[in-house]
């Protein structure tokens, strides 16, 4: 099975760290704007770390709003490791 690296802010997929972290991400408000790594195992589900909503996918997670995030409502969900 192929491992794939994920970014934390909006799930974007990639085969290497290097290709994901040199593209933009629509969701990180933090510096350059640029895909984190996400640090955790690829796993059946992802939980919000600020609210605990759960989501099959990171990008799913992350496209939705988090009322218990530190920036407040216009922050989004962010997956637990």
């Amino acid at each position: 099975m192929a491992k794939f690296f994920y970014c934390k802010y909006c799930g974007a997929k990639s085969a290497t760290i290097s290709s994901l972290t040199s593209g933009s991400c629509r969701n990180n408000s933090e510096g350059k704007r640029k895909h984190v790594v996400y640090e955790g195992e690829e796993k059946r589900f992802y939980f919000c770390k600020y609210c605990g909503a759960k989501s099959a996918t990171i990008s799913s997670l992350t496209c939705g709003s988090c009322r218990n995030h530190p920036k407040g409502n216009g922050g989004k969900h962010e997956p637990a490791l």
